[in-house]
């Protein structure tokens, strides 16, 4: 507010409201003047609503008059303001047009800052406006699809913001799913442009890195985010929701509101639109809330359109900001109208406001403030929200609020000439109407789009309704607003937007940054292009040229404009050509010439680009190369080209190119045909082509590497030899490409040349011709002929086997033959079929090539080494008989030299030597076979068969020799068929010879065209074979006999051989002579007359067996066969299966066999068969044509390590022998043995004929007898001491005995035994049952199968008799040792098996000398025992042994003269054995009989804890109460009203023992009142093992005395003490008080016997199942025991919660009064979850404090401590018993925990927590802690610590006895004699009671007693007398 005026008129006028015709520019400007001094216009302007017009009373403040000077002195204000505003704007350099952009933006953000509701005292200025620098990561907003893209929408926003949403941002449905429903522009099917969506905020990031660039905002449409914290209890009926579609339903569309709990329901009856929509998955829709169902969470919609547009969103409780979601329909008040727009007011405590581009009308004029007074209700639609401002954003747009998108009647680059100005904003802007079409558009032209120049004051230049000329510059789609510009350069521009942009186009354009790959450059209108690396030069580049700098303007032209991504280019040819550009495959017409760029360089050609993608193809023929010469030479990627269009398919967007741009004319050269023949001499050969000048012509010719001959190796041989000059006869033309010839030089090729296809029409069905493969592909091979006429050969017709990989089986350039199957000559296609069985040759074309070429090879290499000895080639010509030396012998033949040709070497291989043995030097005359003239190589041989037909031949005289070599074969013709003889097994051929024609030599190919890569037959020396003669000797055949052999021509058959066959003479009972084609292990095939059979291994002889009955024979051998059947034919065309069997046994070629005759087979008979297959389990053997045998494996052998390799002793096609077992006529199946196996087979039991016995045991096992020795193979090893089961047969099994399975006795016999291993074993007995079932004993004793086994028994028996086994009773006698195992435990013993025929019974008394503790730990099953028979009844069969020693018998005798000695009344002595709970064990001085003294006899009074009382070995004195000699008891009491007339004790105290009583009872009081006892003496008793096992005290509580019986307590002491439990009974009488506390006592009892006969019933039958425990807890619902048992069986099921829900049923179920058994659920509750609580600590926390309400809060911390302590929890531990220490501060037991703690962790703290304990205890509790600690001191600490705390209680009580005792008793524990000695002086040397001194003087006597040392026994007793006098004087 500015100062105060002296002028009052100039102050009233301050106060004044303002004129209402203030435009919004003016006001601004004048606040924008100068920010330091706030005009107080603006404050009116801002308080203008609130500010009266007239003041209390209806005066006017001013008059008209002083009004009008204020104004005016105001606006002379204001221009002084501005002028020196001006001033200082022209006074700053270098700011020009940035500084004003700048202060522009300042001002702008000041318009545009968020306020947010709830504005106090001063209102804002401006409205709520979105800008780049207050958005944020968050904020809603309402937008509109500009762009739907693959991967992204581009989403035009408030403010003219655009933001992106990706692909997986669109929808919650379909990427939440896992699934993508559309993959392929699945967006463009959910969104649409123009569509209004609802959108948040995700990030706001620079698109650079290093935060330069442009801003993008990238948004989510998820509704979960829009939605987030929505839930159902807010929804309403009648509330405007957005959805998305999850899934389509029968009856309509399942919803998402982006919440899981509840989903949304859309009939598809609501109509509304829905049937119109494409309502895909995740497609967003908007409804009407019309019902909603709470109880199942679905809201259901109403999709209608209009109602949504009029729906109005309600005030809502609960309501906050982050629940509004922009496009919910408002009704708002005017709160007060802003600079730039008006607030509002919604939902009470909504505050809202709305930009001036949003108001009602679409043209506000510049009193558009008059539209919206205060408090007027309007319906508006919040634009966005800012959850982080609470900013607010709302729309009066009548298009938005009828949720459409406003009209966009413009398009970016537009011109309007006639635009009308609606609004001067003052230094903002104008507004605009456009005169579009169909209805005007409101526009904005901002100040700086004004003019090129600086405008100061927009009102001077221009004035409201003038028409001016603007083009668009973009729309605000949200806000209907044209963004345009009045800039004349912008006018006049051609590029002014993408779309200006058209390929081709030339442009000048601005560097702006350079990458690696490429430049940025930016046109003068601001559009952006793409220069590429390659397109930045003429030449190809690797990195930018130094012209490239930023700022750099440069020259390009357009080549392309997609998606709004423009390329352009800087190559000079391309920016500087005048020829027409191609655009479009329709631009490019025939014979157009033009640019363009080589994109990619192949072999046949190059790829051509032209401009907007467009791209042609020149083939290698129109590329205007010399020949030899390959595109990469030539051409480089990127070069621009000059072209011409020869072709243009423009549907196929083909265009073929041509760079030769002036073809040549043909009338001056004669161009060969197609398919004839010319020769040339080579001109140059390249790495690719050999370049031929043609002889006939100027003309030049390429012949490409695989085009140089038939045979890969060859061609790529020749091409190296080739040089300039070399003449080729005969080439044929194969195509023609512009000028060059690609010619031929295949010898296939050149002789069908007449053949040769080269037009579709040419090509007849079912013919073969010749041709190349060009190309080869997955599915198949291309075939060419002559042009470019190419035919297709499927991959199932390339081969007759099926070929995976087709390069593997065919090269590019492999000559072959081809058979056409089908010519469509519409579509110009042949496919063929390159199958051998359809395409083999007819002639020895093949091989005739190959000799022609091998002479050429051999020609070129002479000339190349320049050596002129070719004369040696006609001294060795073929059939000659040449003479040589020895030159060396190698393993694989003989190498020979010869004399006159030292360069030249012979070789004879092993069979062609015919058995001759030469030696190193031998000269030898031998027949030439072939000629290797390359390598100077000669094949002879020396076979007596070729020598002896030509010895007559002489190699010196060349016509003689011509002469003579006629003469053999003037018998042959062509196409004559001749039997062969194979010589050598070359590489490609074979050198044959013709026996028949006086051994001519003929050569043979192996392989044909179409198989020259795939494996070809096998051929050996020797073999026969059939061939046809193809050439006789002549130059074109280099002088050999030419044999085509029929396997190549018998591949297939055709349909007139099949006919030929079908009516052949042959049939069953034929006779024929075939020829071997092939041997196998089990046959053998034959061919005759183009018929395949075959000779089975068992049709060969009649009777006589062979091991190998085919190594007689050899392939191509000749035999006479009968054909005995006829078989299917299974091999197809390839021929590889039969169809004739035949036989070559002499009876059935003689007749005197029936060919049907089967074979004769009788059970035992032997036979011979052949090894077929084998397996695991079986030998298969054939032992005729029809009839199978099998052998069992475990029937070849009885050893184990042969049945483990049985495999590897038979092999396919090995002879076996067997006897028949059994016989299967049906399946024609022999089951054999071994002919030595065993005994002779049983043939009664066997019915050989009936097929019955093909399956039953008897058949199976009629050849095992009992003693018989067989393999076997463990099948099972049986649990316990079952044995063994073992397989002997393919069904049969036998059992071994646990005592059969070692041959000593030994420990764990089964150890070393496994399934599937192999056993040897005899046979000991085989049963039958009345069933039928077969039983079979064995055993795998060695001994039983030794040759020195001495009895049926099996094994030699030992001196001693241990380690014999016996089978019979009579051979037990008693007395006699044995060895066994045992077999069972039972409560009264155990059973022992002797051997598997006897067991023997021990009884409980006779397993041990002593005590059992556990019996079925000391004896469990199958431990093995020596052991004395007691009794044997052979009648019975019963055994029964004794486990006791001679010693223990003597023992009980002695203790039996012992037992009469003792007498009812006797009081004795004795020590403490054992410490049961119901009563003591207490052996009798000087005697081994030990009494039994009853809880009810131990004491007058009751005792509480019988272990903490006394402890073992303690001396006691007793009464005998009774001796029971029968069951050898003594029953003893230890009362002392037993005891009061002692006279052992009167003669050593004269004064009597009164006051032993007392000591006594302190004591007992003492160790009553805590567990001092339990930690001192008890432990001791435990160490030494002297007392009864848990099981056995338990059982011992719930009997009364005298109720024990003998079985139970014999054998419990393992002493050499022969235990006697004497038990007594109650007294006859009884005092009055002592009947009472029986009555008591016995109500107790039984209580105890009722609890313990429960807990004895559920630990013999324990629960298994759940029922079985559920009846349990019904039956004891208070027992502790019983549910914890449940939960631990649930816990071992890994039912964790099941076990929580049994301890939570216990807690509910046990009586409340029951809080030990409820103590006893908790705990085991939190050991429960203190195992398997996530996380442990917190659950059992939780237990811990529910318990802490129920139980004994000391109880249950200290059992918590003990669940820690035993968990090893120890930091736990320890801040629990911090806790404790605290709560319970007052309890011994608490402190000595601790204490306990404290030694167990070995921490130094004891001291410490002695001191707090004693500070917090109270005083009575002191001593018993301060021992308690001292006693865990000397077990657990230190012991000097533990005499100190003794030391401070003796210094305060020195006549607690009590104290003395226990110090003593842990000095006991350390045995220091000094030490004990001395305590025991200064104890004596007390001045106490004579009880007391008594108690000491006694203790003091027992101790030096225990020592043995009589000096210091009569020094106590001197020293006790003393003290008797003293005290008696």
């Amino acid at each position: 507010m500015a100062g105060p005026a002296k002028n009052p008129s100039k102050r009233k006028s301050r106060d004044k409201k303002p004129s209402n015709t203030t435009t919004i520019a003016e006001t601004k400007g004048a606040t924008a003047k100068d920010p330091s001094q706030p005009s107080s216009l603006l404050s009116s302007l801002l308080m203008g609503d609130d500010a009266p017009d007239f003041p209390r009373g209806g005066k006017r403040l001013l008059s008209r008059e002083e009004e009008a000077e204020a104004r005016a002195e105001a606006e002379a204000e204001f221009e002084k303001d501005e002028a020196r505003g001006m001033k200082r704007r022209r006074g700053m350099q270098g700011k020009g047009e940035v500084g004003k952009r700048k202060g522009f933006e300042d001002a702008e953000d000041e318009w545009g800052s968020l306020f947010g509701d709830g504005v106090k005292g001063k209102l804002p200025r401006f409205a709520n406006r979105v800008t780049w620098k207050n958005i944020s990561a968050g904020m809603k907003l309402l937008g509109v699809v500009a762009e739907v893209n693959p991967k992204d929408l581009v989403i035009s926003l408030p403010g003219g913001l655009r933001g992106f949403v990706r692909a997986e941002e669109a929808s919650d449905i379909l990427f939440d799913s896992g699934t993508k429903e559309f993959e392929n522009d699945f967006l463009g099917k959910l969104f649409h442009a123009s569509q209004l969506v609802a959108c948040i905020v995700l990030q706001v990031e620079n698109e650079k890195k290093d935060g330069s660039g442009s801003k993008r905002i990238w948004l989510s449409l998820r509704l979960s985010l829009l939605h987030k914290g929505l839930t159902l209890d807010l929804i309403e009926e009648g509330m405007v929701m957005t959805a998305n579609i999850k899934s389509h339903e029968d009856h309509g569309y399942i919803l998402h509101f982006g919440s899981s709990s509840f989903s949304g329901f859309l009939p598809v009856a609501s109509g509304g639109g829905v049937s119109e929509m494409k309502m895909n998955n995740g497609r967003l829709i908007q409804g009407v809330v019309k019902s909603i169902d709470k109880a199942r969470g679905v809201v259901y919609l109403n999709p209608d359109r209009n109602l949504v547009s009029k729906c109005i969103m309600k005030d809502l409780k609960g309501l906050t900001i982050d629940l509004l979601v922009p496009g919910m329909m408002v009704n708002a008040r005017v709160q007060s109208a802003l600079e730039n727009g008006i607030m509002l007011s919604f939902f009470t405590y909504f505050t809202g406001s709305v930009d001036i581009f949003h108001l009602q009308t679409s043209f506000p004029s510049a009193a558009w403030k008059d539209d919206y007074a205060q408090h007027k209700k309007v319906t508006a639609r919040i634009l966005f929200i800012d959850p982080s401002t609470r900013a607010v954003g709302l729309t009066l747009n009548p298009h938005l609020l009828n949720y459409k998108a406003p009209p966009s009647n413009v398009n970016t680059g537009d011109i309007y000439d006639n635009s009308r100005i609606v609004r001067i904003d003052r230094r903002f802007g104008l507004l605009l109407e456009l005169p579009s079409i169909p209805s005007p558009m409101p526009s904005y032209v901002s100040i700086f789009d004004v003019s090129d120049g600086e405008v100061q004051k927009l009102e001077k230049k221009f004035k409201v309704d003038n028409l001016v000329r603007v083009r668009v510059l973009g729309l605000r789609l949200l806000e209907g607003l044209a963004m345009v510009t009045l800039k004349a350069s912008a006018l006049e521009g051609s590029v002014f937007t993408h779309s200006d942009v058209k390929p081709g186009m030339l442009v000048k354009g601005k560097v702006i940054a350079v990458e690696s790959f490429g430049a940025i450059v930016q046109f003068s209108s601001g559009v952006k292009a793409l220069c590429p690396l390659p397109h930045m030069s003429e030449l190809d580049i690797v990195k930018p040229p130094k012209k490239f700098k930023i700022g750099a303007e440069l020259l390009f032209r357009v080549l392309g404009c997609k998606s709004k991504r423009i390329t352009v280019t800087h190559k000079k040819t391309l920016v500087k050509s005048k020829l027409n550009i191609i655009a479009s495959y329709a631009d490019a017409t025939e014979r157009l010439i033009t640019h363009g760029w080589i994109t990619k360089i192949e072999k046949h050609g190059c790829f051509v680009r032209f401009y907007n993608g467009v791209q042609g193809f020149a083939h290698r023929s129109e590329l205007g190369l010399d020949p030899g010469s390959e595109p990469g030479s030539v051409y480089h990627v990127g070069e621009v080209v000059k072209c011409r269009i020869i072709s243009v398919v423009s549907a196929s967007r083909r265009i073929g190119v041509s760079f030769v741009i002036t073809p040549k004319s043909d009338s001056t050269t004669c161009v060969p045909k197609l398919g004839s023949l010319v020769s040339g001499v080579v001109e140059k050969v390249t790495p690719m082509v050999v370049v031929v000048l043609l002889n006939s012509s100027q003309l030049k010719g390429t012949i490409s590497t695989e085009h140089l001959a038939d045979f890969q190796g060859h061609a790529t041989l020749l091409k190296s030899l080739l040089k300039p000059g070399y003449k080729f006869d005969e080439l044929l033309v194969l195509d023609i490409e512009g000028g060059n010839l690609i010619l031929s030089s295949k010898y296939s090729l050149i002789c069908s040349a007449q053949q040769l296809p080269c037009d579709v029409a040419d090509c007849i069905p079912h013919s073969v011709v010749h041709g190349y493969i060009c190309n080869i592909i997955e599915t198949g091979c291309f075939v060419r002929f002559l042009g470019h006429l190419t035919a297709f050969s499927p991959k199932n017709k390339t081969a007759d086997d099926q070929i995976d990989d087709l390069s593997k089986a065919f090269y590019v350039g492999q000559s072959v033959r081809s058979h056409i199957l089908n010519v469509n000559t519409e579509r110009s296609r042949i496919t063929l079929s390159l199958k051998q069985s359809s395409c083999f040759s007819t002639t020895a074309s093949l091989i005739e090539g190959y000799f022609l070429l091998e002479e050429k090879i051999a020609g070129l290499q002479i000339t190349e080494s320049s050596d002129s000895g070719v004369t040696w080639v006609k001294k060795f010509s073929i059939g000659s008989i040449v003479k040589g030396k020895i030159q060396e012998i190698k393993e694989f033949g003989a190498v020979v030299s010869f004399k006159d040709h030292s360069n030249i070497l012979g070789f004879i291989t092993q069979y062609q030597l015919g058995g001759k043995n030469v030696e190193k030097g031998n000269v030898v005359e031998a027949v030439v076979l072939d000629i290797n003239k390359a390598d100077g190589l000669v094949d002879l041989s020396l076979r007596s068969e070729l020598f002896s037909k030509t010895k007559d031949v002489k190699s010196d005289d060349l016509e003689s020799k011509k002469k003579r070599r006629r003469e053999p074969c003037v018998d042959l013709e062509l196409h004559q068929t001749v039997n062969a003889v194979v010589e050598i097994v070359k590489e490609f051929y074979l050198v044959l010879s013709l026996p028949k024609h006086k051994c001519a030599i003929g050569y043979a190919s192996i392989t044909d065209y179409n198989t020259q890569k795939l494996p070809h037959k096998q051929f050996t020396n020797g073999q026969r074979v059939i061939a046809s003669v193809e050439a006789l000797p002549t130059l074109s055949s280099s002088g050999r006999f030419l044999l085509l052999l029929k396997s190549m021509s018998e591949v297939s058959e055709t349909s007139s051989s099949k006919r030929s066959k079908k009516n052949s003479r042959f049939s069953v009972g034929s006779i024929v002579e075939a020829e071997i084609t092939d041997i196998k292990p089990l046959e053998m095939k034959l061919r005759f007359n183009m018929f395949h059979g075959r000779v089975h291994v068992t049709e060969i002889f009649d009777n006589y067996v062979m091991k190998n009955p085919f190594s007689e024979f050899n392939i191509g051998q000749l035999v006479v066969a009968r054909i005995v059947s006829k078989a299917p034919h299974s091999g197809g065309s390839s021929g590889k299966g039969y169809r004739w069997e035949l036989s070559m046994k002499p009876s059935v070629i003689a007749g005197t066999q029936d060919i049907n005759e089967e074979p004769s087979l009788s059970i035992g008979e032997t036979v011979t068969g052949y090894v077929v297959k084998l397996d695991n389990e079986w030998v298969w053997l054939t032992v005729a044509r029809h009839f199978s045998a099998q052998l069992f494996v475990l029937d070849t052998s009885c050893e184990p390590s042969e049945l483990q390799e049985f495999q590897k002793h038979y092999i396919v096609g090995q002879a076996v022998s067997g006897k028949i077992l059994s016989i299967n006529k049906e399946k024609k199946l022999l089951r054999l043995i071994p002919p030595l196996r065993g005994a002779p087979i049983d043939h009664h039991i066997i019915n050989v004929d009936a097929p019955e016995t093909k399956g039953s045991n008897e058949s199976s096992t009629g050849h095992i007898h009992a003693g018989d020795i067989v393999g076997g193979r463990i099948a099972k090893v049986l649990p316990g001491v079952g044995g063994l089961l073992v397989q002997i047969g393919p069904h049969f099994y036998g059992k071994v005995h646990y005592t059969e399975l070692r041959d000593m006795w030994v420990s764990d016999p089964l150890s070393g035994y496994e399934e599937g291993q192999f056993v040897k074993c005899k046979v000991l007995e085989i049963s039958r049952s009345f069933k039928g079932t077969t039983h079979v004993n064995l055993s795998l004793c060695a001994g039983f199968y030794s040759s020195d086994n001495l009895k049926i028994g099996g094994l030699q028996n030992s001196s001693d008799g241990l380690g014999q086994r016996y089978e019979k009773f009579e051979d037990l006698h008693r007395g006699m040792t044995v060895q066994g195992y045992v077999k069972s435990v039972t409560p009264k013993g155990c059973f022992v098996m002797l051997s598997r025929n006897i067991d023997a019974r021990i009884l409980l008394s006779n397993l041990s000398n002593g005590f059992i503790e556990n019996l079925a730990e000391e004896f469990p099953v199958g431990k093995l025992i020596n052991g004395r028979v007691s009794f044997v009844d052979t009648s019975s069969k019963r055994v029964e042994l004794t486990l006791k020693t001679a010693d223990g018998d003597r023992r009980a005798k002695s203790d039996m003269s012992g037992l009469r000695n003792l007498h009812a009344g006797d009081l004795v002595s004795g020590q403490i054995k054992r410490i049961e709970s119901f009563g003591l064990f207490i052996t009798i001085d000087h005697t081994n009989v030990v009494g039994l003294c009853h809880i009810s006899e131990l004491s007058d009074d009751s005792v509480e804890n019988i272990e903490s009382t006394y402890c073992v070995g303690e001396k006691v004195k007793v009464k005998i109460l009774k001796v029971d000699e029968e069951k050898c008891r003594v029953s003893l009491g230890m009362k002392n009203s037993y005891l009061q007339n002692n006279p052992s004790d009167a003669m050593l105290f004269p004064f009597g023992i009164d006051g032993d009583d007392n000591i006594h009872d302190s004591m007992h009081l003492m160790q009553r009142d805590g567990d001092l006892a339990n930690i001192g003496d008890a432990c001791e008793s435990l160490a030494n093992g002297d007392c009864l096992g848990p099981i056995q005290a338990e059982s011992r509580t719930s009997v009364l005395p005298l109720e024990v019986p003998l079985e139970d307590t014999d054998g419990s002491d393992a002493d050499d003490v022969t235990v006697t439990d004497v038990l007594t009974n109650k007294p006859d009488i009884f005092t009055e008080r002592e009947q009472k506390k029986a009555k008591k006592k016995a109500k107790e009892q039984r209580e105890h016997d009722i609890k313990a006969s429960e807990d004895r019933l559920l630990g013999d039958d324990i629960p298994r199942s759940e029922d079985e425990f559920e009846k349990s807890v019904r039956c004891s619902p208070n027992s502790s025991f019983v549910w914890i048992k449940y939960m631990a069986f649930m816990l071992s099921q890994d039912e964790v919660q099941k076990a929580r829900s049994i301890a939570e049923r216990a807690l509910s179920t046990i009586n409340i009064r029951e809080e030990g058994e409820k103590l006893n659920i908790w705990v085991a509750y939190l050991n429960l979850e203190n195992e398997y609580g996530k996380p442990p600590e917190e659950a059992v926390k939780k237990i811990f404090q529910r318990a802490l309400q129920i139980c004994d809060p000391k109880k249950l911390h200290l059992a918590l401590l003990g669940m820690y302590e035993r968990t090893e929890q120890h930091k736990l531990a320890d801040e629990l018993l911090e806790k404790m220490t605290k709560k319970f501060k007052n309890s011994c037991k608490v402190w000595l925990r601790r204490v306990q703690n404290v030694l167990k962790q070995g921490k130094d703290e004891v001291q410490a927590v002695v001191n707090r304990a004693a500070l917090s205890l109270p005083r009575n509790k002191h001593i018993k802690f301060l021992s308690h600690a001292a006693i865990l001191e000397f077990k657990c600490g230190e012991p000097n610590r533990g005499r100190s705390l003794f030391e401070g209680m003796l210094k305060e009580y020195p006549k607690r006895t009590d104290l003395w005792s226990i110090y003593l008793d842990q000095e006991f524990r350390i045995g220091d004699k000094d030490v004990i000695r001395a305590l025991f002086e200064r104890a004596t040397c007390l001045s106490l009671p004579p009880k007391k001194m008594k108690f000491i003087f006694k203790k003091y006597l027992e101790y030096e007693k225990s020592l043995g040392g009589e000096g210091q026994v009569e020094y106590v007793k001197s020293k006790a007398m003393e003290f008797v006098e003293s005290s008696v004087a």
